[in-house]
């Protein structure tokens, strides 16, 4: 039985810190001043802002009530243990051992609490130094990542995408729609370093190659920004990429430049004008607001001691196709072999392991 306790007691503490670290708190009294707001006679005076916040509250409630039913039953189960007798083992062994399996099951939960990572994506690709071959690099990129997206269930829609000058391309901007997309490919905002020989050079020397990619919650009309028309300039073109007649034939290309920040956003893939200016609106919008995000984080951290990394520019991953082959993560360390199947999508061991050391961190 001291086994069955022990076990239990870690459940609790691990439980526990895990509560604290995700402010399961915070949320319960979140949901409380939510239900005040939707219990006022005029709440539904706005039906989209009031539909939105009751979405809200009940994501809340229901993974507030996971996470206390689960430590209430831990709780229940190690008062058991400590007044129980020999004929109640078995009983609370097979209890410790369901508990273990819901435990852990918490703990990835746990890695995806953030405000945003339930929600949609926008990512972009950005080809860096290496001319020709990083161009190629971005495009290989856009395949491994369009890949994953196709193999974890997630649609993908390119919204715009510039082609490089003799191959590859240059740039590429991608919505990904789905539950936790945002959450899973935090991992991959950053710089991607390509070390291989060069299909482009005929002495076939190797080359280093290097790759941005940026990363937002696509959260949409959800964002409260105010954009200023005296603060953008808006240009039209046409359109480059497949789409039908009507928009090879026209201007349908909507480029948005937002002056104070020198943010520039682009979108061709809908049918209309106004259609790829509203989605290049809500792209700068959603750039902005994880612009703020970031820069709030890091002020945070500042004052509380911690260190600041200066910006998501520094290199998170390589990706050697020689000497040797290997993919390694500079931030968890992992490493992986296999560069053909990471390639290819398999991102996951990646994925994972930058959730467990985000939540461990």
């Amino acid at each position: 039985m001291d086994s069955i306790i022990s076990q239990l007691t870690e459940f609790k503490t691990q439980i526990d810190e895990l509560m604290a670290r995700i402010d399961i708190g915070g949320k319960a009294r979140l949901i409380a001043s939510l239900e005040a707001q939707a219990s006022q006679g005029d709440f539904w005076n706005d039906p989209a802002t009031a539909q939105r916040t009751m979405q809200q509250i009940a994501k809340l409630k229901t993974l507030v009530d996971d996470w206390r039913a689960l430590a209430d039953r831990i709780q229940d189960a190690l008062e058991l243990s400590e007044i129980a007798d020999a004929d109640m083992q078995a009983e609370l062994e097979t209890e410790t051992e369901t508990l273990g399996e819901l435990v852990e099951a918490m703990s990835l939960k746990a890695m995806l609490s953030g405000d945003y990572d339930s929600e949609d994506a926008i990512f972009a690709i950005h080809a860096g130094a290496g001319g020709v071959d990083a161009q190629d690099w971005a495009e290989m990129l856009e395949r491994m990542y369009l890949r994953w997206i196709e193999q974890n269930g997630y649609k993908a829609e390119v919204l715009d995408r510039s082609g490089g000058d003799e191959a590859g391309l240059k740039s590429v901007t991608v919505s990904v729609k789905g539950d936790y997309a945002f959450g899973y490919l935090q991992s991959e905002e950053g710089v991607h370093r390509l070390v291989r020989l060069s299909p482009f050079d005929s002495a076939r020397r190797r080359h280093t190659s290097f790759a941005k990619v940026e990363l937002w919650p696509d959260i949409q009309t959800a964002i409260e920004i105010e954009v200023a028309d005296k603060d953008i300039r808006i240009d039209t073109f046409r359109a480059s990429g497949a789409g039908g007649q009507h928009v090879q034939k026209n201007d349908t290309a909507v480029r948005i430049t937002h002056s104070p920040t020198g943010i520039v956003v682009q979108c061709q893939n809908q049918r209309s004008q106004a259609q790829n200016r509203d989605r290049a609106m809500q792209i700068l919008k959603a750039r902005l607001f994880e612009m703020e995000r970031a820069k709030q984080e890091a002020e945070m951290a500042e004052l509380k001691g911690e260190n600041v990394d200066a910006g998501w520019g520094n290199q998170i991953r390589s990706y050697v196709l020689h000497p040797y082959q290997m993919v390694k993560d500079h931030r968890t360390s992992v490493e992986i072999g296999n560069t053909t199947a990471v390639l290819d999508g398999n991102l996951n061991d990646f994925i994972d392991a930058y959730l467990r050391h985000k939540i461990s961190g």
